[in-house]
């Protein structure tokens, strides 16, 4: 997994400073917790706000695994909880920007003319064929269902 850096085998490092396009972002900021400095300052409550902080954003994730094949949100869920998480956690941090800039990816080439088209094309051709399979079923069956619910 690339963690942000250009040379192979190279890991991010976050500048307190840097800019992007004149403008900063909220990646560029230091890894690591953002709890509250009085509670950094003491190692027991520290480790506690960690613990809460991690079993908060499991029951976020889990939620969202919940969701997947259930109605709802289940991807939003599930990164959201990572963003709980990533508060904390600097792995959860990486995860999450890589995370962003393939998303960020993603959307610039479905964005492409070429991939546009082709995606139109491969749609029309699938309502299509849907078309002719509901077309051979209304034919052969009619539009009674082929079960009977009037003897029920």
């Amino acid at each position: 997994m690339n963690t942000g850096s250009n040379e192979p085998g190279g890991v991010a490092m976050a500048a307190d400073e840097t800019e992007v396009d004149g403008v900063k972002g909220d990646s560029e900021r230091g890894l690591g917790s953002r709890a509250p400095e009085f509670i950094k300052a003491r190692r027991a409550l520290h480790l506690s706000w960690q613990v809460g902080v991690f079993v908060t954003g499991l029951a976020i994730v889990v939620a969202g695994i919940i969701m997947l094949p259930l109605p709802g949100p289940g991807w939003v869920v599930i990164f959201g909880g990572m963003a709980v998480w990533a508060t904390e956690f600097v792995w959860a941090q990486l995860v999450l920007r890589w995370t962003k800039r393939k998303v960020t990816e993603a959307a610039q080439k479905a964005l492409d003319p070429k991939v546009r088209r082709r995606n139109i094309i491969l749609t029309s051709i699938g309502l299509v064929i849907i078309a002719v399979l509901v077309g051979i079923y209304v034919w052969k069956f009619g539009i009674v269902m082929p079960w009977k619910i009037k003897d029920q």
